[in-house]
């Protein structure tokens, strides 16, 4: 009983946490405009590969890291230089003085595949998501993470992530004729999340200190 509740639990909550538009399933929809639907599940793949290890290692770090305010604080700080990354390429590449029409390419495959692992990587959100996660459901002292609840949380966060972004492709695929105004402001929305997150990011570092 107590597997099955971790599963559910974990699936909605990863489910729910790439409703938002981010930089994930932004990029999975930017794929699916650009290049078919094909290639945007292939990038969806990707990133849940990558998931599968993010949630492993949150789940494995979760009292560790909440133990120890030190580590709480570097993983911000680390958050917000990538934060600041993003922000100036995403800009940089909306003020493109032209954006060439896109075409649809159904031949990219494994470099679909490559770039949801890349984007996925870059993306830190999930691990403090996860954590968080890991240590609420375990809060009661029910959960004891052996191998097989270790097992069921990956998987059940690599599902749920993967859900979200499979209803985003069948979503975004649809807009294939407006892919060159997408394209422009969809980095431009991506340029001001990432902006948003470091000035949350910049609060949450000086309230823990």
């Amino acid at each position: 009983m107590e597997i099955t509740k971790l599963f559910l639990i974990t699936y909605f909550a990863a489910l729910a946490g790439v409703i938002p538009p981010g930089l994930i399933n932004m990029s999975v929809a930017k794929t699916c405009v650009q290049h078919g639907r094909k290639n945007g599940l292939l990038v969806a793949i990707g990133a849940c590969v990558i998931v599968v290890i993010q949630a492993l290692i949150a789940v494995l770090l979760a009292r560790y890291i909440f133990g120890n305010p030190f580590v709480q604080n570097m993983l911000l700080r680390t958050g917000l230089v990538i934060f600041l990354i993003m922000a100036v390429f995403f800009f940089l590449k909306a003020k493109q003085s032209h954006v060439k029409k896109v075409k649809i390419s159904k031949k990219r495959g494994l470099r679909s595949f490559g770039k949801g692992l890349a984007i996925s990587t870059l993306n830190v959100l999930p691990i403090p998501y996860f954590c968080a996660l890991g240590a609420a459901l375990n809060v009661s002292g029910k959960v004891e993470y052996d191998v097989m609840a270790i097992t069921v949380f990956v998987l059940a966060a690599a599902v749920g992530t993967f859900t979200t972004l499979y209803l985003y492709v069948l979503f975004f695929a649809r807009i294939e004729k407006r892919s060159e105004s997408f394209a422009k402001y969809s980095n431009y929305f991506m340029a001001v999340l990432m902006i948003i997150l470091m000035l949350i990011t910049v609060v949450r570092i000086f309230y823990y200190e």
